[in-house]
């Protein structure tokens, strides 16, 4: 291990020089590599290096207790002892993590989208509840957000939403989202206050770069059709909602959202292009693939990887049997808690895997 940091460290020192080079500082292609490559490394090779300095103030600290020291000294020597001891196990356990393989998609964007399944109306508010959590959220990262495709309902809600999430990092930390999301609570329009039960899901995709995902305007079928509101109402009577067809994976995305044909067809490519992209991963991962498959399901009640129940104001994610009070906060974007617990746990598990 502490021969890769070490690697890490001298490779760290070199990109500096580099990035001080004129060659390189005039090629904004290699000036943006390799400052991106600096910037992976930074963190390990800072808590590195603060490890090394905090293990030999440690040594130097035990070859003082050879010494002939009087009972004072000798108790604030110990007790020196004492802290680096824990810091350095603390710094050494921290770089395990570091040196943990990195998913290549974490800092990018999201395409996040959003359905409502089972529970017919509910499920499509529930669906808009979701909505509203992550653009909080999202706010309070200090990420932006941008609607690419909206399917409203006459009461309110989304049959289907798909927006973007622009910040970096943003996959990181969505990606723990994807799968079934399950609500209990009393309808408006229940009037024998029963509670009741509905699903929507989450899938969230890593937004690809055109350098990443190659789509040929021949592989792609282009329909143009009216687009129309809540109920069927037309919104206007030009073809500017568009519908795109990859031929070669069957996968097909409409957008309607804009009025015009130009940005429609903007907006349904980069989705599109995000599930190609997803799709390319899961073939070469069947193992992610399976994973991705027990996550999303199929929306049914009993498939889910969360459960918001609002009679008791609770937030439950089964994955981990994470039990939280404050379904209001979580509500409102407060959802650092959960993913927190998320990461440790999913790192603890690569941690396991590694020994």
């Amino acid at each position: 291990m502490f021969d890769k940091l070490q690697s890490l460290a001298e490779r760290y020192d070199k990109l500096s020089e580099a990035l001080c080079d004129p060659d390189v500082i005039s090629d904004i292609n290699k000036l943006r590599k390799f400052s991106k490559e600096q910037s992976d490394l930074q963190e390990t090779v800072e808590v590195y290096r603060e490890y090394q300095s905090q293990k030999k103030q440690l040594a130097e600290a035990k070859a003082m207790l050879e010494e002939k020291l009087d009972d004072e000294m000798r108790d604030m020597v110990k007790m020196e002892i004492d802290e680096l001891s824990e810091s350095v196990e603390e710094l050494g356990e921290r770089l395990k993590i570091l040196l943990l393989p990195k998913d290549p998609n974490d800092d990018k964007n999201v395409i996040v989208e959003i359905r409502g399944a089972a529970g017919g109306d509910e499920a499509a508010l529930f669906a808009g509840d979701l909505y509203k959590m992550y653009v909080r959220y999202a706010e309070r990262r200090g990420w932006k957000t941008e609607v690419l495709e909206a399917n409203y309902t006459d009461i309110g809600g989304y049959k289907e939403i798909i927006f973007t999430v622009i910040g970096k990092g943003a996959y990181s930390r969505l990606k723990y989202e994807s799968g079934a999301h399950r609500v209990q609570r009393i309808p408006e329009t229940e009037s024998g206050g029963r509670i009741h039960t509905s699903t929507s899901t989450v899938v969230v995709l890593p937004e690809a770069e055109e350098v990443e995902v190659e789509i040929h305007d021949k592989d792609v079928r282009v329909d143009l059709f009216c687009s129309s509101g809540p109920g069927g109402q037309s919104v206007n009577t030009t073809q500017s909602a568009v519908r795109l067809t990859h031929v070669p994976t069957g996968i097909v995305v409409s957008c309607q959202d804009e009025k015009s044909q130009l940005k429609n067809k903007e907006k349904a490519m980069r989705v599109l292009r995000a599930r190609v992209y997803d799709k390319i991963q899961q073939e070469r991962d069947a193992e992610l693939a399976q994973e991705r498959k027990g996550k999303v399901g199929t929306g049914d009640r009993s498939e889910r990887i969360r459960t918001y129940n609002f009679p008791q104001s609770r937030v439950t994610d089964h994955r981990i049997g994470l039990t939280l009070h404050k379904l209001d906060y979580i509500l409102q974007g407060d959802l650092d808690e959960i993913i927190d617990s998320l990461v440790v746990e999913e790192q603890s598990s690569m941690l396991k895997e590694d020994q």
